[in-house]
Order: C-alpha cells, then structure tokens, then sequence
C-alpha cells in the first residue's frame, strides 16, 4: 500500500493571510468575525477529508516595524485577531469528523484553567481537539500581560516544559479511569477514592487542586509542535505527536526530519509515531498557465509595508529604514528562529536580500509554494513525501476559501485516483484517526503517560 499524505488546513482568526491579500475581491476573510465563515470552512475542509483545521495564534500586535505597530494596523496584518477557541464548538456542530489544532501559548496561560478548557473542548467535539504547543515570541505580547519583555528564547522551553508537567498532572493523573460511577440508583456520580488532587511547585508555576472535568475522550489533546530551533526541536521531539516544519526544499525539509526523529529515539520513544507535517501553499488551477495566472494576479495585492511589518515581528528586528537590495544576515534574535534560516541560510547559489523576503511573505509567508494544474501539484507533494519523509502537509491559502475550494475540488481526486490519500474518513478520536482505532490515548513510550495512575 502506497503511503497515505495526510493534510491539515492551516489558518488564523483575522482577516487575510499574506499581507494585502484581504483586498483581493475572491477573498472573503472579512467574514473572519462570523460564525457562519468557520462553519462553512470547516464543512469545505471536511467534504476534502482533511485531518484537521489547524488555527494559528499570537498574543500582541506587530509593533517592531518603524518603532510602531502603524504598518500591521494599516495592512490588517494578523491584527484584529480573535480567540480561536471559541470558534471550535460551532465547527463541531456543523462537522462529524474534521479536527481543529488550537494554538495555546504556555507563556500566558495559566495551566489549571487552560487544562480545563482543551478537556471541555475534547468532551464538546467527542475527542477532535489538537493543541499546538507554542510560547510566543512577541515582546508586546509579554507588555500586554505586565511583563517587561518575554523570557529569552531557551527560557521559553523551560516554563514550557514545565507547564507540560502541569497538564499532564492534571489530564492523565487526577482522574481514575473508572473514577466516574453515574450510578443514579446509589446516587453517587464519582467515586471520590478515584479523584486526585493535583500538587505542584515548581519555578514558574505552583498549584494545588483536583482536575475540574472527568477524563475527555483523549484525555490529552493531540499535540502539535512547531518550533524550529534545536531546542524546540529538543521541546517537540519529547513532546510532540506531530510536528509542523518549514522547510525550503524537500532536501531542507529531510534534514530536519532526519534530526527530530532521531531526537525522539533517543529520548526513548518511537520515531515513527512523529507524524511530521510541511508546511505548503497551494495554488491550483486546471493547468498550469491557469495557476501561473493565478499566483500573477494574487502578487498585484501583496503590501510590501505589511510584509516588512510582518518579517520585522518574526525576527524581532525593524527593518523599516534598511536597504531592500541587503541580503539578510541575521545571527541573533529572539523571536522565531525557525523563520531566519529559510532566509538568511538560503546557501551559497543564492542570498536572500530584505526584497527577497518582503516577496515571499506576500504571497507565501516563506513557505514552500506549489502553482499548478492538479497534475503538477500532486507530483510536487508527492516528491516532497519521498524525499523528504514527512508524512503530510499543512496546507495554507493566500486567498480564502477560494483556494481551499480550488484543492478540495482538483488536488483531493488526483491524490485519490494515485491512492495516496484516503477516500473516507475512519472513524473514532482525532488521535485513532492518525494512529489507528484502539489508540486514543498518549502511547506509552510518550512522556505524558507516565502521569497516569496505575488501577488498583
């Protein structure tokens, strides 16, 4: 049997995706504030088979850019942006088998309360809710929550971590699987033997109490990673269950491929039960002049201010007064390491400059582009699995929902009738449908597992 892609749809609850592109007249991301555009995408999602929506976040606003945050106000740049897990029970309503990946960032969460929402959201979509585990990398993100500036980078990782063993405390330890009873003739709904309070002290994070809500399906969500330094990868390969890289070429993605696994085999665990994901922006027309034409006119609505805008906040440096013909040399930041070296490490045939950068967040963010007719797409995610060894692709939109629309409709049959994706959904969790039934749970050989209590 042919290795299956998997696909999850990769987006944000604010208006557009690459800066300028909400002006597009396709685009319909001005509806980002109704219940009735998520609902409609995750149906569109849903007829296309796809895993999961998977919802990015930030705390802040992009404020680095010329000392101000004028450039991302003006270009609608991942600014208004909403909470995206409210958005989730209304998706599962109109959905039986779609999954949603919330991002929830650990720098600001408390984990108690945040533990309390993913099992509530895990109960509410019948076991369909994946966490990406993020720690933010805005500086007025941590103004914004009292706080000078955000820990360094590395930093990060270690509250991080220990907000893992918080949750993992709380989701897989306080609650006995049979500590929930419902026996309405004795009256009794749980069996208080079989609950446990939590105790925790540690260095950012102390706490005392019982878990709120009995077990979710999936207990644990399913844990999405995305950091692209060596220590998230370090973070991602003890944690993660499935990994969303960037990666310039299938050759770059394999490297980094190559190192979390062995990362996680060292660690003890399968490499196997990584399932890595690239991220992908499709452009799909029914030939490739058709795509070409597409990808040409979407160009004509990029904002040069708000790419700069966006690149400045990855990177946390104001690129507002550089030279745009200056290749990108950038050794020390603190912000998303990950994003630098699709740029500044582009190898010796070819050095990014500023312009170089601004062009592609445009119209792809720095990720991997694919414009073509439903032939050439499949052939590029095709080769990019064999040579790289990731598993599927996050896929991303530059206009939305058109483009999604334009995959689901052309891409979804070709990669069908190669049979290298799935005709139907399977059924159960989120966690059995990536793992197989019977695996609704963390594995054994994951981290999270030994917080379980062992029964009696």
């Amino acid at each position: 049997m042919k290795k299956q892609i998997r696909l999850n749809a990769l987006d944000m609850n604010c208006v557009g995706g690459c800066p300028g592109l909400w002006l597009h007249p396709r685009d319909k991301t001005l509806g980002y504030n109704t219940l009735a555009y998520w609902t409609e995408l995750a149906q569109l999602l849903e007829r296309g088979l796809f895993d999961s929506l998977f919802i990015a976040d930030i705390f802040g606003v992009y404020d680095v850019y010329g000392g101000n945050a004028d450039a991302a106000f003006r270009n609608a740049v991942e600014f208004p942006v909403n909470d995206p897990f409210l958005l989730v029970p209304a998706m599962a309503m109109a959905t039986e088998h779609l999954g949603f990946g919330i991002t929830g960032t650990v720098t600001y969460e408390p984990p108690f309360s945040f533990a309390r929402r993913l099992s509530t959201l895990d109960h509410l979509t019948n076991g369909r809710i994946a966490w990406n585990i993020v720690t933010g990398y805005l500086d007025s993100a941590a103004r914004a929550f009292g706080m000078a500036q955000q820990p360094r980078h590395d930093e990060r990782y270690v509250l991080a971590e220990e907000f893992m063993e918080v949750v993992y405390k709380l989701w897989e330890g306080s609650w006995e699987d049979d500590a929930v009873v419902r026996d309405k003739v004795k009256g009794i709904f749980a069996d208080p033997s079989k609950i446990h309070k939590v105790q925790h002290e540690g260095k950012y994070f102390r706490m005392e109490g019982y878990h709120l809500c009995e077990p979710s399906p999936q207990r644990t969500p399913v844990l999405f990673q995305a950091g692209g330094s060596p220590r998230g990868r370090q973070f991602a390969a003890q944690h993660a269950e499935c990994v969303f890289i960037t990666g310039s070429s299938p050759q770059v993605a394999a490297k980094i491929v190559r190192d979390l696994r062995g990362r996680a085999q060292k660690l003890g665990r399968d490499p196997a039960s990584l399932s890595i994901f690239a991220a992908l922006t499709v452009i799909a027309g029914e030939t490739d002049g058709e795509a070409r034409d597409k990808l040409d006119d979407y160009r004509k609505y990029v904002s040069t201010e708000g790419s700069l805008a966006l690149l400045s906040g990855y990177l946390g440096i104001d690129f507002a007064s550089r030279n745009l013909d200056e290749p990108l040399e950038v050794s020390e930041i603190n912000a998303i390491q990950g994003c630098v070296h699709d740029f500044a490490n582009g190898g010796p045939e070819h050095r990014y400059t500023l312009r170089d950068a601004a062009t592609s967040m445009g119209v792809s963010a720095h990720k991997p582009l694919l414009a073509g007719s439903p032939t050439t797409v499949a052939d590029g995610m095709m080769e990019w699995v064999a040579v790289s060894g990731i598993d599927g692709f996050n896929v991303e939109h530059i206009v939305c929902p058109a483009d999604f629309e334009a995959f689901v409709d052309m891409v979804v049959p070709e990669l069908q009738d190669r049979g290298v994706y799935k005709t139907r959904y399977e059924e159960g969790s989120l966690r059995e449908k990536l793992y197989g039934r019977g695996r609704g749970r963390l594995p054994r050989d994951h981290p999270g597992a030994s917080y379980r209590r062992k029964q009696e």
